[in-house]
């Protein structure tokens, strides 16, 4: 068959998928075609997971997955908050460690916080652990050139430039660990052109001039409601369990029905996608390349799932009992209370993979988010996604087509939308 061209406007279009690029393919489409979104959960927006907590005789919507976005890396998602009228307000992207074995304890807020741990001033360890921070910062930009043409994974570059143990394990593997979701071993095969892409271009590496990152008032539920009532065919708790192509028309099995569509746009993880469909060979080369890492997140309100010295509680703390492993997946804690308005006194603690249990009565909700593992074989599948767009009517996108984040999810959306011929209210962007 092999046909890549999108259908004529009108025709029907099934999205699979509400997280942010699903519903973006689907909010875009809906006055052109005919759509459909179909989401498995219980829920629209995917990461985008808002829920109320009642606490202290109050109630408060509280995000438990995507937090936070900025002007500098999120342009399109700025614009979308824009035009759908949801008012976003400042939030805090602070960053501490907190490992038990060696006693570790710091953040990066300023020096009394660096020295939060009063021993750390004469550490030896620790004092060549911020020599290499500084050494590692400074010389990003060229290590990104090098790495361009001579490609090496992160530990290859570690390993080249003689970074130490602690410059490693106390700083930059927590770090990174904490932004992807991922075990450390994950974090040490990524590409290291990706991670220093994406850490120069969020201007993590540098202590001026970084963005000021905000959130959404209200919970990022309000930017999935705003689009979802727009979408007249929306249907929740509706898996779809195979595709089949044909010549004229794709075939979507549900739990009891089968659907007819012209084009299907598929926004949900590779691994999922490729699980259901009736992939062709190129198919499976690019989406079968992708892992995803399965992370538990519990809303709580233990503070024993924070660092031990309450100085260098942050928006966002690396835990480690310093034991088993590199392959262990990563405890990080985000404190809801900095990230967003919250009215509790108490704090509000989404913890990914504790590394003790929170106390049982602590325990607010309890959530599975996956995260897809951006290693060498993802990075290399990404450059062959358009090859694979719209072939014999099937289309893909997703944060895994990026850096993994929202606006990775958003923009895969706007280039999917951007073959069906309809007009995107902002001027995108793509790179």
């Amino acid at each position: 068959m092999m046909m890549r061209k999108a259908p004529p406007h009108g025709a029907r279009v099934a999205v699979v998928g509400s997280g942010i690029s699903g519903l973006t393919c689907a909010w875009l489409l809906k006055d052109n075609y005919r759509v459909t979104l179909f989401e498995a959960g219980s829920y629209f927006g995917g990461h985008s997971n808002t829920v109320d907590v009642t606490l202290e005789g109050l109630t408060s919507p509280v995000d438990t997955g995507f937090l936070v976005h900025n002007e500098l890396t999120y342009p399109n998602l700025i614009q979308l908050f824009k035009h759908l009228d949801v008012d976003v307000y400042a939030s805090d992207m602070s960053f501490g460690v907190s490992i038990a074995e060696p006693d570790i304890e710091w953040a990066g807020t300023n020096l009394g916080t660096v020295f939060a741990q009063r021993k750390n001033i004469l550490r030896p360890a620790f004092l060549k652990m911020l020599r290499d921070i500084l050494r590692f910062n400074a010389n990003a930009q060229r290590y990104l050139t090098e790495t361009r043409s001579q490609p090496l994974s992160l530990e290859q570059l570690l390993d080249r430039e003689r970074f130490g143990k602690a410059m490693r394990d106390w700083y930059l593997l927590p770090m990174a660990a904490a932004i992807w979701s991922a075990p450390v071993q994950d974090i040490l095969g990524f590409p290291a052109a990706h991670f220093l892409t994406f850490c120069l271009n969020h201007r993590l590496l540098q202590v001026q001039e970084r963005p000021q990152w905000r959130t959404v008032s209200g919970g990022s539920r309000r930017y999935v409601q705003a689009m979802v009532k727009d979408i007249l065919d929306a249907r929740l708790n509706c898996p779809v369990k195979r595709i089949e192509r044909h010549a004229e028309s794709v075939a979507l099995h549900t739990h009891d029905t089968v659907h007819s569509f012209d084009a299907v746009i598929l926004a949900s993880h590779a691994p999922s996608s490729l699980a259901i469909l009736d992939a062709q060979a190129q198919e499976r080369e690019v989406l079968g390349a992708f892992r995803y890492q399965q992370n538990r997140a519990i809303l709580h309100t233990d503070t024993r799932l924070l660092p031990r010295r309450k100085k260098v509680w942050s928006a966002w703390n690396y835990l480690s009992t310093g034991v088993g492993g590199q392959n262990q997946p990563v405890a990080v804690s985000y404190l809801l209370n900095q990230l967003q308005d919250l009215p509790f006194s108490s704090p509000v603690i989404v913890t990914l993979n504790p590394h003790i249990e929170p106390r049982l009565e602590s325990v607010l909700k309890e959530f599975i988010y996956e995260h897809p593992v951006l290693d060498r074989a993802a990075a290399s599948a990404q450059g062959h996604l358009p090859s694979i767009q719209g072939l014999d009517r099937v289309w893909f996108c997703g944060a895994w087509a990026g850096f993994g984040f929202h606006e990775d999810g958003l923009k895969s959306a706007l280039r999917v939308v951007r073959d069906f011929g309809v007009a995107i209210p902002w001027e995108p962007v793509y790179d």
